[in-house]
């Protein structure tokens, strides 16, 4: 598959999840307070155009139907039709299965973490690289990207006992 000419745009949404989260050392807590992602972007020394929004910020065992629904919208709404979102672990394979249904001509990665950027020893910063090249090169689908692997949305799942992404047959 032959890359194109000049670098897409990728339009990064943000959802939440354990990646933005924050920890409050006086309740005990994690929290959301404002989104890591410009910083991480700039800390990378990103070279790819990216279009940041912030959807919401909720945890992902939160997050309802009609978030999900306004997420997919969203994506519908973009010019860009390759997109990242930060997404948090638990549900994200629920998210990718609804976007696999209602938006099915772009080329959507979903990603997150197992533990906040913020504490310094976070996958999230691997597995967003991991996203933006994954959306640069893979076909018209929903994919989910999570520690150096890439799944079809519609056949992913998180593993409960483990805590690892894994294959599944189509649901």
């Amino acid at each position: 598959m032959a890359l194109p000419s000049r670098t897409p745009t990728v339009r990064l949404f943000i959802t939440g999840g354990t990646f933005d989260k924050e920890y409050d050392e006086i309740r005990g807590r994690l929290y959301f307070k404002d989104t890591h992602l410009p910083e991480l972007l700039r800390t990378a020394r990103c070279r790819v155009p990216v279009e940041v929004r912030t959807l919401m910020m909720v945890d992902s065992l939160e997050m309802t139907d009609h978030d999900r629904e306004s997420i997919a919208r969203s994506c519908r709404g973009v010019a860009e039709d390759r997109i990242v979102i930060t997404h948090g672990t638990d549900t994200m394979a629920q998210t990718a299965r609804v976007l696999a249904r209602e938006v099915p001509d772009k080329t959507i990665v979903l990603t997150g973490a197992m533990i906040p950027i913020a504490f310094g020893s976070s996958d999230g910063f691997f597995n967003l690289g991991s996203a933006l090249t994954a959306a640069q090169i893979l076909e018209p689908g929903v994919w989910v990207a999570m520690n150096g692997r890439v799944f079809p949305g519609e056949t992913v799942r998180k593993n409960q006992d483990t805590g690892v992404f894994e294959s599944v047959g189509p649901s």
